[in-house]
C-alpha cells in the first residue's frame, strides 16, 4: 500500500507518502532525502522496510526545490529549517498512528538532519540509520564552496546562487560557526552507519570520526561505494539495513 500523507509545520505543508503492507503496523520509520533531491530517492528503502512489516514514511523537505511537493522557498532552506520540518513530521506521525516505536533513516543531508533530530528527540527515537550523512556541510561553508555554489565565506551574499536551484545565504550562514559533531552527539540508541569508501562528496574521514559518538553503533564501510549507493554497493547496503531492522 502507498498513500499520500500531509502534516503542517507552522503555515507550511509537508507532503509525503506512507508505504505499508496494511494500515496496522506497530513499528515505523521516517526516511529523509538529501540536498537537491526529493522523497523519491528514498522510495526503494521505504518499499524494503514496508515489506519487512514497517510503516515507512517519506516526505519532501520544505523549499528544497527540485521536484519537491512541500511548501516553502528554496532560498529559505537550511539544515535547521529541515530539522524543524522533520520534528513536525515526527509529531504528526505519532499523533496519527498508534505505533510502539519510531526510527529515522537519512541519506546525505537528510542523514545529518536525522542525526540532529535524534539528539533532540532521543527519548522518542528507537533507532537511527545514517547513510553517508553530509557532515561536511559546516566545513564546506567555511571553505566558501558548497556543492555547485561558490562564495566569499567572510561576506556571505543574500543568495548563494540560482543554479541548479536558488539557494539563500542562510544555508551557509546558519552553519559556518557550527561544530558538526556537537550538533549530532548525544544519541545513545542503536545506530546503523553506512558510508562508501569512494564518496567524493562527503569524505569518509567524517564517518570514521562520527561513529565514535555513538556507543551503540554498527558501522560499515561500503567498499568502492560512492555518494548514493548503486549496484552491488546498494545491494550490500540494503542487506545491512534489513539485518539491522530485523525484529524478533
Amino acid at each position: 500500500m502507498k498513500e499520500k500523507v500531509e502534516y503542517k509545520r507552522d503555515h507550511l505543508t509537508l507532503r509525503g507518502h506512507l508505504f505499508a503492507k496494511d494500515r496496522f503496523f506497530e513499528h515505523a520509520v521516517i526516511l529523509c532525502h538529501g540536498f537537491l533531491a526529493n522523497e523519491k530517492t528514498c522510495f526503494k528503502y521505504a518499499k524494503l522496510l514496508s515489506e519487512e512489516g514497517y510503516g515507512a514514511f517519506t516526505f519532501d523537505f520544505c523549499g528544497v526545490g527540485l521536484g519537491c511537493s512541500s511548501d516553502g522557498k528554496s532560498e529559505e532552506m537550511s539544515i535547521f529549517s529541515e530539522l524543524e520540518d522533520l520534528k513536525a513530521f515526527i509529531d504528526g506521525v505519532k499523533e496519527t498512528y498508534q505505533i510502539k516505536d519510531l526510527s529515522l533513516l537519512g541519506c546525505s543531508q537528510g542523514g545529518l538532519v536525522c542525526a540532529m533530530a535524534a539528539k533532540e528527540k532521543k527519548e522518542e527515537i528507537d533507532s537511527l540509520i545514517l547513510m553517508y550523512p553530509a557532515l561536511c556541510i559546516p566545513d564546506d561553508a567555511r571553505k566558501g564552496k558548497m556543492m555547485f555554489y561558490s562564495f566569499d565565506p567572510q561576506n556571505i551574499p543574500a543568495l548563494l546562487g540560482r543554479f541548479p536551484m536558488k539557494l539563500g545565504g542562510v544555508y551557509a550562514r546558519s552553519v559556518i560557526d557550527k561544530d558538526v559533531y556537537g550538533l549530532i552527539g548525544g544519541y545513545d540508541g542503536p545506530v546503523l552507519y553506512l558510508h562508501g569508501t569512494k564518496d567524493e562528496v562527503v569524505d569518509i574521514s567524517y564517518a570514521r570520526k562520527a561513529k565514535d559518538l555513538y556507543p551503540n553503533c554498527q558501522y560499515h564501510e561500503i567498499i568502492d561505494g560512492g555518494h548514493m549507493f548503486k549496484g552491488e554497493q546498494d545491494k550490500q547496503a540494503c542487506a545491512l539495513l534489513k539485518k539491522f531492522m530485523k525484529r524478533n
